[in-house]
C-alpha cells in the first residue's frame, strides 16, 4: 500500500481557482464517502481551508492512483480536469508524510508557523474517522502528525512572534501600555490595514474606538464592525487630548496631524502616554512627532523592520521543527516495517496455542486420573514455558523488522517456524471478511438506490455503509 497526497495551495494556485474547490463543511461526509468509494483508495482524509484543498489517501497501487482522484475531484466539483491539472500537486509515500507533518506545523503556511492549520488538520482526520474512512495508517500517521505540531509549537519559539503588521503594531502596544483594557482608540481612515489592527485591539480590551474618515459612511460602516463610535476628521482632532492609542491610514497627500496639534494635546494630559501608528503611505502624521515626550510614533517601515526580524527568527525556528518532522518520519516508518510482523507473530501464537492444546488433550486422555485442580495446574504451567520460549523470537522479529533487511529476516522466521499454512489461514480468513463487507455495502447500495425511487418525507440521505481496509 502507499500514501499519496493530491492537492492545490496558495502557492499553486490563485484565489480565483482555489475558491472553486472548496467542500461546504454540510458536503464533507458525502464527499468522504464519494472518495473511499473511488477506485484503488483504502483510506482518506480530506483538509480543506482557505488557503487549500489537500485529499490524503492510501491506496493499493501506485499506478493511476493520480487519475482516479482527479477523477473524483473532476466528478464532485464538476470541472473538467484540464481546467485545474496544471494546478495541482501530488506527493508519494514518503514525501506525501513529509508534507502532512509540514502542513500541520505550519511551515506550509502562508504565515510560517500559524497554529489554526493544527485545528483544521485535527477536525479533518476526526471527521474522516467518525465516517469510517481511516484505517490502521491514518489512524497512526494523523494522529502523530497532531501530536508532533503540538510538540513543535511548545518546544520552538515558532510561534511567538509577530509576522503580520497589523499585530506587530499591537505587539508594539503592549510593551508601551501594558494592556489594552480601559484604553480609547483612534482610527483615522478606513483602510484594510487599520481594520485588521482595529481588530487586534479591539479584541485586547479597548474601551472605546473611535473611527474618523474623509467619507463619513465608511468611517460609520467600520465603527459598527467594533461597536465603535464614527467622527468627522475635524471631530477626532478635538479628541487628541482624550484618546491613548492613534491608528492612521487616511491616503492623505500631505500630513494629516502636525506636531503641533499633538504638542497642544499632550499638554492637556499629562503623564499620559500616546501611542501612534503610521500605516499610510505617503505618511499620515508629521515624524518630528516622534521626539515628543511620552509620544510613542512608528511608521510603516519600524513595523515591517519588526515583522521581518520575527519572520528570520521563524525561519530559524522552523529548522529546528524540520529535525523534528525527520525523526518522525524515522519513527512513522519504523512503525510501518513493524505491520508485516503482526500477522507472523499471530500465526506463530496460533500455532503455539494449538500445539499446547492437542498436547493437553493428549495428556489428559492419557492420566484419566487428574481431578480438575490437577489438570489447571498443569495447563497454567506448561502455558507458561511456552509463552516463555517464545517471548525473546518474538521480541528479536519485532526488532529486525524494523531493519534494513526486515523483509528477509520475516521470511527466514517464517520458513524456521513453518508458520506457512497459519499464514494462509489468516490470509483466506481476512479476505472472506472482506467479501462480507462489500456484500454488505452492495446491499446497502441497493436499498439506497431503492430509496430514491420512491417518495419520502425524510429530510436525511442514509449513507451506505462502506468497507474500511486495514
Amino acid at each position: 500500500m502507499h500514501i499519496v497526497v493530491v492537492g492545490l495551495n496558495y502557492r499553486t494556485a490563485p484565489v480565483e481557482v482555489r475558491e472553486r474547490f472548496t467542500f461546504a463543511e454540510r458536503d464533507l461526509p458525502q464527499a468522504l464517502q464519494e472518495l473511499k468509494r473511488t477506485k484503488s483508495v483504502l483510506e482518506g482524509v480530506i483538509i480543506a481551508t482557505c488557503n487549500r484543498t489537500e485529499i490524503y489517501v492510501v491506496v493499493d497501487r501506485l499506478h493511476m492512483c493520480g487519475y482516479f482522484i482527479r477523477s473524483f475531484m473532476e466528478q464532485w466539483f464538476g470541472i473538467p480536469r484540464q481546467e485545474f491539472t496544471q494546478h495541482l500537486y501530488m506527493y508519494e509515500d514518503e514525501q506525501a508524510i513529509r508534507h502532512l507533518f509540514r502542513v500541520a506545523c505550519g511551515l506550509d503556511s502562508m504565515v510560517l508557523g500559524e497554529t489554526q492549520i493544527l485545528g483544521q488538520v485535527r477536525s479533518a482526520f476526526l471527521l474522516s474517522q467518525k465516517e469510517k474512512a481511516t484505517g490502521t495508517w491514518f489512524n497512526m500517521l494523523f494522529k502523530q502528525a497532531i501530536t508532533l505540531s503540538k510538540r513543535a509549537h511548545s518546544e520552538t519559539a515558532i510561534g511567538e512572534s509577530a509576522v503580520s503588521v497589523s499585530y506587530a503594531a499591537v505587539e508594539l502596544g503592549k510593551r508601551v501600555f501594558g494592556s489594552f483594557e480601559g484604553k480609547k482608540v483612534l482610527i483615522l481612515g478606513a483602510g484594510k490595514m487599520s481594520e485588521l489592527t482595529a481588530k487586534h485591539l479591539s479584541g485586547g480590551g479597548a474601551a472605546e474606538v473611535l473611527v474618523a474618515n474623509r467619507t463619513f459612511g465608511r468611517a460609520q460602516e467600520l465603527a459598527a464592525k467594533f461597536d465603535g463610535i464614527p467622527c468627522s476628521m475635524q471631530e477626532a482632532m478635538q479628541r487628541l487630548q482624550d484618546i491613548d492609542i492613534l491608528i492612521s491610514s487616511t491616503g492623505a497627500d500631505g500630513y494629516v496631524i502636525t506636531s503641533s496639534q499633538v504638542q497642544n494635546s499632550m499638554k492637556q494630559r499629562p503623564e499620559r502616554p500616546l501611542f501612534i501608528i503610521d500605516i499610510a503611505v505617503p505618511r499620515d502624521i508629521d515624524p518630528a512627532i516622534g521626539e515628543l515626550d511620552n509620544v510613542f510614533l512608528y511608521d510603516i517601515d519600524d513595523l515591517e523592520g519588526i515583522v521581518e526580524s520575527n519572520m528570520e527568527m521563524r525561519r530559524g525556528e522552523a529548522l529546528k521543527i524540520d529535525w523534528m518532522i525527520e525523526e518522525e518520519m524515522g519513527a512513522f516508518a519504523n512503525w510501518l516495517q513493524t505491520l508485516g510482523v503482526r500477522p507472523v507473530i499471530r500465526a506463530l501464537q496460533e500455532k503455539s496455542t494449538s500445539i499446547h492444546e492437542s498436547t493437553m488433550e493428549s495428556l489428559f486422555n492419557k492420566l484419566p486420573e487428574l481431578d480438575e485442580r490437577q489438570r489447571k495446574v498443569i495447563r497454567r504451567l506448561t502455558k507458561s514455558i511456552v509463552n516463555q520460549m517464545m517471548h525473546d523470537p518474538i521480541n528479536r522479529i519485532k526488532e529486525m523488522a524494523g531493519e534494513e533487511h526486515g523483509v528477509e529476516a520475516l521470511e527466514m522466521f517464517t520458513q524456521i517456524f513453518a508458520l506457512e499454512q497459519q499464514l494462509e489461514a489468516l490470509s483466506e480468513s481476512s479476505t472472506a471478511a472482506d467479501q462480507q463487507n462489500s456484500l454488505t455495502q452492495e446491499i446497502s447500495t441497493q436499498e439506497q438506490k431503492e430509496k430514491k425511487k420512491e417518495p419520502s418525507l425524510e429530510t436525511e440521505t442514509e449513507l451506505p455503509l462502506v468497507k474500511v481496509s486495514v
